[in-house]
């Protein structure tokens, strides 16, 4: 079983007093069935897990009603060997997108109060709109997604010391070994080839090899499409498809913008923000909007219909890259030569797996490109992700203090292949060390 972040908090929640009913929510297999179960197992003495997707029969349950003696009955008809142990049991209902119905007796359950609950599913599109409306106020949501760096490396067999050295080195601006840094660097190759997808990282470290990775990649790029035929209900399948069969198309250009003028003779982006808010939702894609003006806060100052789209897996888009470039990539490791895409998308995936929202601003006079912004209490952070070490312009003029007109940008931060550092105007960290930002822009002095 890999060491998952959410263990931790699933422990937590069941120790609240007061806790709700919990909403796991997250793309298809990135393991969220298996992190709940292994929960339930360990911290429960009664588990009842009920599969709306595998077990159809199950969805009839709320048929009299959402009260929980009522639906409690039902499931008791349906399976006599059940038992319900009040304080001691855990509900688990997993593929909640399969049966909508069941989040309107969350509001039941948390008022009751003598069983735990926990949700889980891929909750596509409307299905979560739904779910939401029906639950609000009497529940939890987390957010899972594919496993990041520092999970790798736990199932890499590294300890949260080796973490926290890495840690000290960036809080302090103190450029690792040498040896430090290779070690780190070479696993973070192999986590851009691999991604964090349980089952393809537990392939990887069983075997010690690549082999067959990539076929269990390009399925699930498959089951991806089938779940877009099948749940994007209510759009345009047609366009939802485009869209996802495109981002990696956009992101070999230059500017890696999403054009949707590109995608069809006549396309508007009006006619395509749906499919895109879809994918979203869906946790396959990881959407970067373009901010209007570069003063805070953020969410009020981007552009909805300038955006840029990663995937939410960065060894899904290398998995969507033709044979050739597959080949090059895990021979070579040349990440470089896709025009920073990977670069791009794995910086991204890392930022939002921290939690943050994408936002990137691009505008020609003045003459400016930065490929994310985040904030940390009082400062707007701008952040540039180079595939060589070629000087950063745009970096340099944003937070240069003798003509500063940004007034809340007062530093930046450059991720590329060097060692920690700090000029005076931004840092320098390694990629692999993306995955620590959010705990040293808290920590800075």
């Amino acid at each position: 079983m890999l060491k998952r972040k959410i263990n931790s908090y699933l422990v937590e929640w069941k120790k609240r007093s007061d806790k709700k009913p919990l909403i796991v929510k997250g793309a298809r297999q990135v393991g969220k069935t298996a992190s709940i179960e292994y929960f339930g197992c360990n911290n429960y003495s009664n588990m009842i897990v009920i599969n709306f997707a595998l077990q159809p029969k199950y969805k009839r349950i709320f048929d009299d009603g959402y009260e929980v003696d009522t639906i409690i009955k039902n499931i008791s008809r349906l399976d006599t060997s059940l038992q319900f142990l009040p304080g001691e049991t855990l509900l688990f209902f997993d593929e909640l997108q399969d049966c909508p119905d069941c989040a309107t007796s969350l509001k039941s359950f948390k008022i009751d109060g003598r069983y735990d609950v926990i949700c889980s599913g891929s909750l596509m599109g409307l299905y979560y709109q739904q779910i939401e409306s029906n639950s609000v106020g009497y529940k939890e949501d987390y957010e899972m997604h594919s496993l990041d760096f520092e999970e790798f490396l736990w199932a890499k067999g590294y300890s949260d010391d080796f973490i926290d050295e890495l840690y000290d080195s960036m809080l302090s601006v103190r450029p690792l070994s040498s040896l430090m840094l290779d070690v780190v660097n070479s696993h973070f190759r192999d986590y851009m080839i691999l991604g964090g997808m349980p089952e393809v990282v537990n392939r990887y470290i069983e075997s010690g090899q690549f082999s067959g990775t990539l076929q269990m990649q390009q399925q699930l790029l498959v089951d991806y499409e089938e779940d877009i035929t099948k749940y994007a209900s209510g759009f345009d399948k047609a366009k939802v498809l485009a869209v996802y069969r495109h981002i990696s198309t956009f992101l070999a250009q230059e500017n890696k913008k999403f054009q949707v003028t590109k995608i069809a003779h006549g396309a508007r982006n009006r006619e395509y923000m749906g499919a895109v808010e879809w994918l979203s939702n869906a946790g396959i894609v990881n959407v970067c909007y373009c901010l209007g003006v570069l003063e805070l806060p953020l969410k009020g100052n981007y552009d909805p219909k300038q955006y840029k789209l990663y995937y939410g897996d960065t060894g899904l888009l290398i998995a969507s890259l033709d044979d050739e470039a597959q080949d090059d990539l895990r021979a070579n490791s040349n990440f470089g030569t896709y025009k920073g895409a990977i670069y791009e998308n794995i910086v991204a995936d890392m930022l939002v797996k921290q939690g943050y929202n994408l936002y990137y601003y691009n505008s020609n006079s003045p003459n400016l490109e930065i490929d994310f912004f985040v904030r940390d209490a009082h400062t707007l952070i701008p952040i540039e992700v180079k595939a060589n070490d070629n000087v950063t312009p745009s970096l340099n003029r944003l937070v240069d203090s003798d003509a500063n007109k940004y007034e809340d940008i007062q530093y930046g931060i450059k991720f590329c292949n060097k060692n920690i550092g700090f000029n005076g105007k931004f840092y320098t960290f390694p990629y692999s060390l993306t995955f620590l930002l959010k705990r040293f822009l808290k920590d800075r002095k």
